[in-house]
């Protein structure tokens, strides 16, 4: 018996596919638990295989199995169920891959690529078939890439990839409600360069930003896409909105080297100002005064012309952050909270609150 076959006889059978089904299941609205991990074929990855030094050259030996499989008239698909395993597998679109598609017949390609993702053990075996399929147009693919992308981790980028080639920006949609981490960057991303509709670019302003440090990726690409200054600027504006803006705000303020800040974002003083004037009008809750003071940090922290502002209303902003902050039902929120997190706390009130000099951590009274 070779190595490559007897792991697969000691571990589950269960095809990746048929595994993000059942968890998705049992929670069909939200995120897989865990990302759906660990993964059935688990055991056969303990270790993976290496990029080749030249990155030029990725994937090229996946192509040269696949060129080999199509040339055989009489190949079935189920033959490639471990023909990749041990090989440097791409989880992103990789044109060596794409190309060898392209070489072949569509009909085989896309019942090679179904029957990889829908039946595939190995999750090499199915990165491969996802990629056969993100190459093609079909539209009747899109309930199967959108299930396997649920293990938005390992799947996502090519999930989000064929999606959008598709045109299935309602599609996309779906998955970006239901993934987290890694998986919600891959979609979120895919969906603001797909053309926002009404329906998407009401969850990208209201609930695409979770919180995760991962969003840094896309806060300002959802801003951006959405139009995030005409909405919170606008008449339609609900707490979903504003907390979101918050989140996004807040993100932006910070995430530098991952995606587009507040500096670079030219609408920001605009936002900033419509934002904390509905804070202001807002019910106080503790992650609204978190967000709030951290962006109060930062722009107390900034020269004026850095987000595109001039002192007088830089300093007009950090005021008017701070005197919703310094409200007393405000202060009363945050102190009932404090011992929620106490490790956080304690950086925040050492760091942003005494910057700031905030009075729910001064012990200051009205």
């Amino acid at each position: 018996m070779s190595e490559t076959t007897e792991p697969r006889l000691l571990g589950s059978q269960i095809s990746l596919f048929d595994h993000a089904l059942r968890l998705h299941r049992q929670s069909p609205d939200a995120p897989l638990a865990r990302d759906g991990e660990p993964y059935p074929d688990e055991d056969l990855h303990r270790s993976s295989a290496e990029p080749p030094e030249d990155r030029r050259l990725e994937g090229m030996d996946v192509a040269v199995v696949l060129d080999a499989h199509f040339a055989r008239a009489d190949a079935a698909p189920a033959e490639l169920a471990d023909a990749f395993h041990g090989l440097y597998i791409p989880i992103h679109h990789n044109e060596h891959i794409a190309a060898a598609a392209l070489r072949a017949d569509l009909r085989r390609v896309r019942r090679t690529g179904r029957w990889l993702v829908r039946h595939g053990t190995d999750r090499c075996a199915v990165t491969v078939g996802l990629a056969l399929l993100a190459t093609d147009w079909a539209e009747e693919d899109i309930e199967l890439i959108q299930t396997i992308g649920l293990l938005s981790g390992h799947f996502g980028p090519l999930a989000a990839k064929a999606l959008r080639r598709k045109l299935g920006g309602e599609a996309l949609l779906w998955l970006a409600q239901r993934v987290a981490g890694w998986g919600r960057v891959y979609v979120v991303e895919e969906l603001c360069q797909w053309g926002v509709s009404d329906a998407a670019r009401a969850w990208l302003l209201r609930h695409s930003c979770d919180g995760d440090f991962l969003n840094g990726y896309f806060a300002g690409k959802v801003a951006t896409a959405a139009h995030l200054h005409e909405a919170i600027t606008g008449l339609d504006v609900d707490d979903d909105l504003i907390d979101n803006t918050s989140r996004m705000l807040n993100i932006m303020a910070q995430c530098s080297g991952m995606g587009m800040t507040l500096e670079r974002y030219p609408p920001a003083r605009v936002v900033l100002e419509a934002h904390v004037g509905h804070l202001a009008r807002q019910a106080p809750a503790t992650g609204r005064y978190v967000n709030a003071a951290a962006i109060a940090d930062h722009l107390a922290s900034k020269a004026p012309e850095q987000i595109g502002c001039a002192p007088e209303h830089r300093d007009h902003l950090v005021r008017s952050y701070l005197a919703v902050l310094d409200r007393e039902e405000w202060c009363q929120a945050v102190r009932a909270d404090l011992h929620r997190n106490e490790h956080f706390y304690a950086w925040f009130a050492d760091n942003v609150a005494a910057r700031l000099r905030l009075r729910a951590f001064t012990g200051g009274e009205t």
